[in-house]
């Protein structure tokens, strides 16, 4: 049986005040909690009235729960598609999706990240494709 199966193998804590620096962005400051090899979990706080850079998270399903404050996603051709979330909610970046987050509001916003995948969890590029190219279907949103 292998580690990562192991029946005996203890639950753990890590406390807020044991969160480590993580994937800084300016006006974002990501920290990781917890991660494995195909695991990634940690805060993201996004000052209020910043834009992320372009960038997808390689290999890696992330999911974002909004503790506070709002998010908003672009993604898509030529960042078309528009999502905005706020305390509560849920948001989803497939493998390999080309965004960007903002807060569209003055104040701090806190959001809880799971990413699960290997590899890079975050590449910065310059920007989506435009209309001309084709949305793989695993990344289409229903």
């Amino acid at each position: 049986m292998t580690a990562h199966h192991d029946p005996a193998l203890p639950c753990t804590r890590v406390g807020a005040d044991e969160l480590s620096a993580a994937d800084p962005t300016p006006g974002m400051t990501r920290q990781v909690a917890l991660h494995t090899e195909t695991m990634w979990s940690g805060t993201v706080d996004t000052d209020g009235g910043s834009t992320s850079a372009w960038h997808h998270h390689g290999d890696h399903d992330t999911t974002l729960y909004i503790v506070s404050g709002r998010m908003r996603l672009e993604s898509g051709p030529n960042g078309e598609h528009v999502v905005e979330a706020g305390p509560g909610d849920f948001l989803r970046v497939p493998a390999g999706a080309v965004h960007r987050e903002s807060n569209p509001t003055d104040e701090t916003s806190r959001a809880v990240i799971v990413r699960c995948g290997s590899g890079t969890p975050t590449v910065n590029v310059d920007g989506p494709a435009g209309p001309a190219a084709r949305v793989a279907p695993e990344h289409r949103q229903g």
